[in-house]
């Protein structure tokens, strides 16, 4: 057998390895394709809304908000009364003051 048979030979081997080579590295690719595919996903309508806890942290945020706003709605008309005594009271002062009492 000569130099340049067996050159051709072991070529003709390298190229059919190679060729087992690249279809194992295609069946490891669709391999792991599959596997990817097959875990489970979570759909996209069913996400969790969250747990209890924060929406009770929502309700008491809510809570504190309104009574702050009650608190000061009261502060307000305490204001408006006062502000109203005061100017009923100066009024009844100039006009006595005016009518010379």
């Amino acid at each position: 057998m000569s130099e340049l048979e067996k050159a051709a030979r072991e070529a003709v081997e390298a190229q059919a390895n190679g060729e087992q080579l690249a279809l194992i590295a295609a069946v490891l690719q669709a391999q792991q394709l599959v596997q990817q595919q097959a875990a489970p996903q979570p759909a996209p309508g069913q996400q969790s809304s969250g747990s209890a806890a924060k929406w009770v942290g929502i309700g008491v945020g809510a809570s504190v908000f309104l009574i702050t706003v009650a608190v000061s709605a009261v502060a307000v008309a305490i204001s408006a009364v006062a502000l109203t005594i005061c100017v009923l009271v100066l009024r009844g002062m100039w006009t006595d003051m005016r009518k010379g009492k």
